[in-house]
């Protein structure tokens, strides 16, 4: 019987699977983002105008906050530059709640990584955050778990990005609601924007860190004064 090859890249591969998980607990299952918001007016009510909202989102806001993070977090030299990042991402989410989102699911996304993948690198942003010099950010736990296991930049930027994707197409799928059918349909139909961000994300620079989306910031500050809610954000 011959052998089976391993790839090279299957130990990244697996890494970033296992990171970028819906089921990873980081409770990204009770935060919409906004796209609450959106629901209550019924700006986006069924799959083709939650398709239309989450590219707007992943192009004019995540790419901008998150996905630029994770790719400068990954090329930080240390742990002064990774403060630095931590410090500007959390200055630029301005809308209460998406920052204490940020901080939430940065503290878990941290605990995960450190106890699964752990590295210097990791353990350093531990302390800081322990130490309250960061305030914690999941796209930074995220890339310094990956770099760590060997996982390339882009392929790190491009698995974060799709995983959010996940978590809001999941949250659409029940606060819509539409069908599990039609939310694989929204994410197979996302494929070609992510890559399309990633590639516009190398293009970036650090001043670029948290350019704004009004009305999305609006939106998100709107969804605590809603009269009924089903995320957190």
């Amino acid at each position: 019987m011959p052998n089976t090859p391993t790839s090279p890249a299957a130990g990244h591969l697996l890494t970033l699977l296992q990171l970028s998980d819906s089921a990873l607990p980081t409770g990204s299952f009770s935060h919409s983002l906004g796209l609450e918001s959106y629901l209550s007016t019924e700006a986006v009510h069924d799959e083709a105008s939650f398709t239309l909202w989450l590219e707007k989102f992943l192009s004019q806001s995540l790419a901008y906050t998150d996905g630029l993070t994770v790719r400068l977090a990954y090329e930080a030299a240390g742990g002064a530059e990774l403060a630095r990042i931590d410090a500007l991402v959390t200055a630029a989410a301005v809308p209460r709640q998406i920052r204490e989102a940020g901080v939430k699911m940065g503290a878990r996304m941290l605990h995960v990584a450190t106890n699964v993948f752990p590295t210097p690198e990791l353990e350093e942003y531990r302390l800081q955050v322990q130490s309250g010099a960061c305030s914690g950010h999941p796209g930074i736990a995220f890339a310094l778990g990956a770099r760590g296991a060997g996982a390339p930049c882009a392929d790190t930027v491009a698995a974060y990005l799709f995983s959010t994707i996940t978590s809001l197409t999941q949250n659409a799928i029940r606060g819509i609601p539409i069908g599990q059918n039609a939310g694989q349909r929204v994410l197979r139909a996302m494929h070609a924007p992510v890559l399309q961000t990633v590639d516009m994300i190398f293009g970036l620079e650090v001043q670029d860190l948290g350019a704004a989306a009004p009305g999305l910031e609006i939106a998100q500050m709107r969804h605590e004064h809603l009269r009924a809610r089903m995320f957190m954000s």
